[in-house]
């Protein structure tokens, strides 16, 4: 069986956590900032997990993560 490849724009946006799940960054923090509130653009900087829904997917494109 040959070895999968790993996709490297998802190596990039997507870091494995310790119980297995996966941390993303959010959209919507690259430009046109001055109108959104600071309130909005602190959540924005800050981590969350991908759903439980679009992790398998994210597996596949993962495979030795």
């Amino acid at each position: 069986m040959p070895k999968i490849k790993t996709n490297r724009g998802a190596a990039k946006r997507f870091r494995k956590t310790a119980s297995g799940r996966f941390k993303r960054a959010h959209a919507f923090h690259n430009h046109i900032l001055t109108k959104k509130d600071a309130k909005r653009k602190a959540k924005l900087r800050a981590t969350t997990l991908v759903s439980e829904q679009d992790t398998p997917a994210i597996r596949r494109l993962l495979p030795y993560v």
